[in-house]
């Protein structure tokens, strides 16, 4: 028994040794908690339930284009802001923050380069950006990537991920780039080239309303959400349960509105057989 009462303890508490952040994420479709390099490694496709995770404008191209062949076009083209648009927040500094979030101008990278040896013109857009959504920059790029495409008579790509259609913050200035993309598409098309529209999720909007959905070939990739207005809003308009997987790129496939469904690891080799039947 000690002397001078109870005797004392220091009670010592270890911490746990901390996880650094981003080392996981959690699929969407499955639940499942995936390791990043793993996903990386596997296309950013999740190897349990194969969902399609989002990929970045240059992460598409540099999966599609041969290495070290990509020149990029227009790289510093930046959008303005005609209507001097305000909410809660201004439409400057919503492309203030997606330009410093993702290190892009704008939702579009465009430029030429080689797929399996065969000389392409690609543009890609990137639905980080302001849901990848179209407004004078994005519609601009596209425009001149076809133009050069029919000047140069090369074959055209274009990689559409859009979830805000026409960017409502230029108003009419961005509803007008959906005819003016098709006008030129149709010189390429009047020229006997190719061109191949990949819809992957989601593709939705004035993008699937242009540009998007008047491919020669339209691909898309599973279970992509492809559409004008969502699901939820025709359920609302139409007060009608729609169909299961209604806007999903199988439902789309059946009903012929797509022309076939690709997985992301057979999309380059793919393309690059349709390229040597088309050329």
């Amino acid at each position: 028994m000690a002397l001078f009462g109870r005797p004392k303890y220091t009670i010592v508490r270890l911490k746990k040794k901390e996880i650094p952040d981003g080392l996981w994420t959690k699929c969407e479709a499955c639940s499942e908690t995936l390791y990043n390099k793993t996903i990386e490694e596997n296309l950013k496709v999740c190897p349990k339930c194969d969902c399609h995770f989002s990929l970045g404008a240059y992460e598409r191209i540099n999966m599609l284009i041969d290495r070290g062949t990509f020149q990029e076009y227009d790289k510093d083209m930046l959008s303005a802001d005609p209507l001097d648009f305000k909410g809660p927040k201004t439409y400057k500094d919503k492309l203030a923050v997606d330009q410093l979030a993702t290190g892009l101008k704008d939702a579009v990278i465009s430029g030429e380069g080689f797929l399996d040896n065969k000389k392409t013109i690609i543009a890609v857009t990137d639905s980080r950006f302001i849901m990848g959504s179209m407004g004078s920059v994005v519609g601009e790029k596209i425009t001149r990537a076809i133009e050069s495409a029919t000047r140069e008579r090369l074959p055209l790509i274009i990689v559409s991920g859009s979830g805000g259609g026409a960017r409502m913050y230029e108003g009419m200035f961005s509803l007008m780039q959906m005819s003016k993309t098709c006008a030129a598409l149709s010189y390429h098309r009047k020229a006997m080239l190719p061109y191949i529209s990949v819809l992957t999720n989601p593709t939705m909007g004035g993008v699937m309303a242009s540009f998007a959905g008047i491919g020669d070939i339209i691909i898309a990739e599973p279970k992509a959400l492809i559409g004008f207005a969502g699901p939820r809003v025709i359920e609302q308009t139409i007060r009608q349960k729609l169909p299961p997987g209604f806007q999903r790129s199988e439902f789309l496939l059946a009903h012929g509105l797509i022309d076939m469904i690709v997985h992301r690891k057979n999309l380059k080799t793919t393309l690059s057989q349709l390229l040597d039947y088309l050329t």
